[in-house]
């Protein structure tokens, strides 16, 4: 396996557990009324990750929450379906 396999499995991985915590956070949401933060679901995926899983290496600075927050706006968006 090469770096850029890793990396693809590193990002789809992200992706899956990002599209977990949207699927557990924004049906509450509705239920309750209650609004909620990017940041929320940035929190839940960080809270389910293992200690060892690996930091985001990504230029400009990003972090791996960056990432997961890009991603959850993505969902929400519908541009992480757009080809």
């Amino acid at each position: 396996m090469n770096a850029l396999d890793d990396y693809d499995t590193l990002v789809h991985d992200l992706i899956r557990r990002t599209e977990a915590a949207v699927d557990v956070i924004a049906p509450i949401a509705v239920d309750t009324g209650i609004t909620f933060q990017i940041e929320d679901i940035v929190r839940k995926v960080e809270d389910g990750l293992p200690p060892d899983y690996p930091e985001a290496a990504i230029g400009n600075d990003w972090t791996r929450r960056d990432v997961i927050a890009a991603m959850a706006r993505d969902l929400f968006s519908g541009d992480m379906y757009d080809d």
